[in-house]
């Protein structure tokens, strides 16, 4: 198994990973077109047999916030180590950008908590955080817990 920055040919199945989440309500759903904007913010883990079997984006905010979004593993594999792999690469990647703070919205904060991060008021957050809320279908009864992880730019990643 091995994590490595996304690849053009990687984006349909980066879409597919997501939207099968989409369709159980547990993540945003993502348009191939967006996949392939956003392509640059993604990293993938990939099989020995060459397949992606994860991903994970970091979005920029602003100089010192980022987001940790669409950490995704294939059905059947989770709890095998991928998705922390794919989260340590995230952060490695944010503290090489320079990036201070670090959050998610998840509903898997245990996940998230055993990693460093820990819930936050979600009201803290700069609105622009919002702007992927009002496309989503529970923008009214949102179950998504703010997660912020503290990076030492200065430390080896």
């Amino acid at each position: 198994m091995k994590v490595r920055q996304a690849q053009i040919n990687d984006a349909k199945a980066i879409c597919k990973l997501i939207n099968d989440y989409a369709e159980q309500g547990k993540m945003l759903h993502r348009s191939l077109e967006n996949v392939y904007d956003c392509l640059r913010e993604f990293a993938v883990a990939e099989d020995e047999s060459g397949s992606i079997v994860g991903c994970v984006a970091v979005d920029i905010f602003w100089a010192d916030l980022a987001e940790i979004k669409s950490l995704a593993v294939a059905p059947g594999l989770t709890g095998g180590g991928i998705g922390s792999m794919l989260l340590a690469a995230g952060i490695d990647d944010a503290r090489a950008l320079g990036v201070k703070r670090l959050f998610a919205l998840t509903c898997e904060t245990r996940f998230f908590e055993r990693r460093g991060f820990a819930k936050i008021d979600r009201d803290t957050l700069p609105e622009k955080v919002w702007r992927e809320c009002i496309a989503c279908p529970k923008a009214d009864a949102c179950d998504e817990v703010a997660v912020m992880l503290n990076l030492n730019t200065d430390a080896a990643t």
